[in-house]
């Protein structure tokens, strides 16, 4: 038993070492994500400056365009007709498809929203806001036609409602079960870097703890 020791020895050191380094490398990750996150803030904001100082004005829930660009904007409107015999004619094949996914769209739309609206207070963590996801404003373009502006309404509708319930399913994740997954994900959350390492189950409950006092964390700032 007494020669075993000095190997045990060793390999409880080597595990301690590399947990160790496995924390400093998660924290040097989880560093570079937060950099990453603010600098990709910081570009989206500086884009949508530099293109509302160079095309159009925000006033309210409108959108204006500078007469020149307005006005180019109609002389590039494509009529219906033209439209109808230019356009691919399998988009009108599979128009029906597309569109007939209204209904279960707005079953989502519903389910999630009444979902946040009874849990979320339960759980302490702030409503996701709804218009800050799903926003229709295509319509002011000149350079669209009645169908046109129909198909991005639709689009919009879609994606913003996808982008509203993702960041609901997020945070409930995050309030469940923050724990990344062994095999290679696509395609993740801001939020999923963050998460703790498939199999780390030292302290979990305190960690897990942890992740929805920052989420309350979240909610207190998004009110303030």
């Amino acid at each position: 038993m007494e020669h075993l020791m000095p190997a045990l020895w060793r390999i409880g050191k080597r595990h301690s070492t590399n947990r160790t380094m496995g924390v400093s490398v998660n924290d040097k990750i989880r560093q570079l994500v937060n950099q990453i996150s603010s600098l990709e803030d910081e570009l989206r904001t500086a884009l949508h400056a530099q293109e509302t100082r160079m095309f159009f004005q925000i006033k309210g829930k409108r959108i204006e365009f500078e007469h020149n660009i307005k006005a180019a904007h109609h002389r590039l409107k494509r009529g219906i007709f033209r439209w109808i015999v230019t356009d691919r004619p399998q988009n009108f094949i599979t128009a029906p498809i597309i569109y007939g996914m209204v209904l279960p769209l707005i079953v989502l739309d519903v389910c999630v929203s009444v979902y946040q609206a009874t849990c979320f207070p339960i759980y302490g963590i702030a409503k996701v806001r709804r218009p800050d996801y799903i926003v229709i404003d295509r319509q002011y373009l000149g350079y669209l036609n009645f169908y046109e502006r129909f198909h991005c309404t639709f689009c919009a509708y879609a994606n913003g409602l996808i982008a509203y319930a993702s960041e609901i399913t997020e945070q409930t994740e995050q309030y469940f079960c923050p724990i990344k997954h062994a095999h290679k994900v696509l395609g993740t959350h801001s939020r999923y870097a963050h998460y703790l390492d498939y199999g780390d189950a030292a302290d979990y409950h305190i960690k897990l703890e942890k992740f929805r006092t920052e989420l309350a964390g979240e909610s207190a700032r998004s009110r303030s």
